[in-house]
């Protein structure tokens, strides 16, 4: 190093310090800063445009907002202002020519206060071609014209009736809050959400074993409230706040008319019960305090109630069968399930290169609601003997972590540690499950160009003595086990290494594997694996280009045991799915600050496969695929300093091969008046030109 050049440099200064002393004091009331981080008055971009797309389809325009075919608006900004005093400014919009149109905006005054404002949409989209003869979509009643009911689907009048119907619905979010920062350690904040889902959606409705596929309304609001306080100092950080969520459904029923001759009399209109309105209420706090420079304790805790108190419905609408039903033993539910979160958590540092956490978490659900007596009126032909109760589930899972963290001798990094998870549970086949999980992960640099980690796990999970549940009616078979209840051993492994090919170019290599072995479950799932493989590329191509390049490739494999004898298995099936995941993206400027390009690529392949296997011989079911082929370019042109023109072409192709829907019409099965909704398939093309202007 050029130590005297600096020694100079300060021996200069010093000079030139002392002179100006006795030289004549510099005007600098007409200087500007140049390059201030936070210039004052006003800034922003507008963006107008138009973009096309090709083809109508609502899986591309699930999310997208570009489900329909044809020009659609492209605008958006960004708005600044920065005043004196600290007043501030700011703000933004996008799509807002699209169904994911957001708008967001923000003033205050800097370390004082702050006012918030946001509004999003977020569109869904199910089906194109769902047909239905039903009368009403999207209300709360569904008819039929004339023609109806009839013995099967094959014969009714189903060419004459048929009418396209659109399956999905709108997201809205509304927000508003705020900030009041009071004095050096005190902040306050308040906030509001309103949410609107307003659409229809998919459901179905038996009588028996005749099934129909319905348009179901979609009429919800969501509001919720939040206020907090917060304390902030050197060593202590706390805050206290409440919550409250609401939630109204409009529609209580969607209540349709039989398309089928009804197989007891009288039965010729069902009634499906909405998510009932409901509202949660929550007081909650956290605090952090640093004991010692190396020593830190935290701290969460939330304690909530669940209320839910919806009137009932009718037991059936079928007028004979209705006169047998005794009374409802409340007008409602009169639900209540009070919850409890609580964490606290302990880091310290007792050497140079040594770190260890401790937490504890205990998470409570205790469901209050009284337990009745219902009739139970069954396929809506006929009442039960028997009755049936409510079952008020309560859970407690208590864990327990312990890691530690040591920095090695050279570049290796040691991590290792002890999970403990013990869950309690009411009216389940187990009462208590312990799942305890041992891990280690070593990380180190191998040599100058090439770092590896890899990580190792054990988690062995046992349970209380399995016993046969009662409450829900029918008992199960005593030899079937629920996977999430079962005894179960996983080990898993995971490898990752990052290679630096030269000054411009790196590329990284992962692997992950995990099993699952139920080894004490005779019917049920037995066996589980998944495993991945990948690969990602960056790299610099001259000065003018950037490249990334990445391959993923997974593979599932579960296997389990069945009995249509509630004994000993006598069918097994097995599930393989795959997926495999192939992109790519280049940016390259074409022309230094004038005119940048880019490109991705996606190329996604899925696959799902199921094998049974039962003492008669069946055919295998069909594989379920799916391909997508996605491709864009994108360029940006500056016409001038402020103005730049932006252009972008998109592609995708996507396929797909279900045989639960494949060739599954209205009309296909006697006993299903379906919505004929077939897998999606579409090729869209996405073309966008706008004007970007900056000021």
């Amino acid at each position: 190093m050029k130590i005297y050049s600096s020694l100079f440099l300060l021996g200069a200064l010093g000079v030139l310090s002392a002179a100006g002393t006795a030289a004549a004091a510099v005007d600098i009331s007409q200087w500007k800063c140049e390059s201030c981080p936070y210039p004052k008055g006003t800034s922003g971009t507008v963006e107008v445009g138009v973009g096309a797309v090709s083809e109508a389809s609502a899986k591309f325009g699930d999310y997208s907002g570009l489900q329909r075919n044809g020009a659609h608006l492209i605008l958006g900004g960004e708005l600044r202002y920065r005043g004196d005093s600290g007043y501030f400014a700011d703000l933004s919009a996008a799509d807002l020519g699209i169904g994911t149109r957001k708008l967001a905006a923000q003033t205050g005054r800097e370390g004082l206060y702050s006012l918030r404002f946001g509004y999003a949409e977020v569109p869904r989209h199910f089906a194109d071609d769902a047909l239905t003869p039903f009368l009403g979509g999207g209300g709360d009643m569904l008819s039929l014209p004339s023609g109806y009911p009839a013995a099967s689907t094959s014969s009714m009048p189903l060419a004459s009736t048929l009418q396209p119907v659109a399956l999905g619905y709108k997201n809205q979010r509304s927000n508003l809050g705020a900030t009041w920062i009071a004095g050096e350690n005190w902040t306050y904040r308040v906030g509001v959400r309103h949410d609107v889902r307003d659409g229809t959606r998919p459901t179905y409705g038996a009588f028996f074993v005749n099934a129909s596929q319905l348009v179901a309304p979609v009429d919800q609001v969501t509001d919720q409230l939040e206020v907090s306080a917060s304390y902030a100092s050197r060593r202590l950080q706390a805050m206290l706040g409440y919550q409250i969520s609401q939630f109204r459904n409009g529609p209580e029923a969607l209540t349709w008319d039989n398309p089928f001759w009804p197989v007891v009399a009288g039965s010729s209109r069902g009634q499906l019960a909405q998510a009932p309105d409901n509202q949660f209420h929550q007081i909650v706090g956290s605090a952090g305090y640093q004991i010692t420079p190396t020593i830190r304790a935290s701290a969460d805790v939330a304690v909530g109630r669940m209320t839910q108190n919806a009137d009932y419905l009718a037991s059936t609408l079928t007028p004979g069968l209705a006169a047998t039903v005794p009374a409802l033993p409340a007008a409602s539910l009169d639900g209540r399930v009070d919850t409890f979160n609580g964490s606290v958590r302990l880091t310290a540092a007792p050497i140079d290169g040594l770190r260890l956490n401790a937490s504890y978490t205990r998470d409570v659900r205790n469901n209050r609601t009284a337990i009745q007596s219902y009739p139970m009126v069954a396929t809506d032909m006929f009442l039960d003997p028997a009755t049936r109760s409510n079952v008020p589930f309560d859970s407690t899972q208590d864990r327990f972590k312990l890691s530690a963290d040591y920095r090695g001798p050279g570049t290796s990094k040691l991590s290792a540690g002890v999970e403990q998870d013990n869950r309690q549970r009411s009216y389940q086949e187990v009462v208590d499950t312990r799942e305890t999980t041992l891990w280690g992960r070593l990380g180190m640099q191998a040599s100058d160009d090439v770092s590896l980690s890899l990580k190792l796990a054990h988690a062995r999970r046992s349970h209380s003595t399995y016993g046969v549940s009662y409450w829900f009616g029918s008992p199960e078979n005593p030899l079937l086990r629920k996977y999430y209840l079962a005894a179960r051993q996983r080990n898993s492994a995971g490898l990752r290494a990052d290679v630096a090919l030269g000054e411009d170019m790196s590329l990284g290599l992962d692997a992950d594997i995990a099993v699952d072995d139920y080894t004490e479950s005779t019917v049920g799932l037995t066996y589980g694996r998944s495993a991945g493989i990948g690969a990602d590329l960056s790299a610099a191509i001259g000065e003018k280009t950037q490249l990334q390049a990445f391959v993923r490739t997974d593979r599932m494999h579960s296997r389990q045991a069945g009995s249509e004898q509630a004994g000993q298995p006598d069918w097994w099936a097995r599930n393989r799915d795959a997926s495999d995941v192939v992109g790519m993206g280049v940016r390259y400027a074409a022309i230094a600050d004038k005119l940048d390009l880019g490109a991705d690529l996606t190329v996604t392949r899925s696959r799902s496969d199921v094998e049974v296997e039962t003492l008669a011989a069946y055919p295998l079911f069909p594989s379920a695929t799916t391909r997508m082929d996605s491709l864009r370019f994108f360029g940006t042109y500056r016409l001038r300093e402020n103005l730049s023109l932006t252009g972008s072409f998109w592609h995708e192709r996507y396929r797909s091969h279900d045989w639960r829907l494949d060739g599954v019409l209205p009309a296909t099965l006697p006993n299903l008046l379906s919505l004929g909704v077939q897998p999606p398939q579409y090729s869209v093309n996405v073309v966008r030109v706008a004007l970007r202007y900056g000021f």
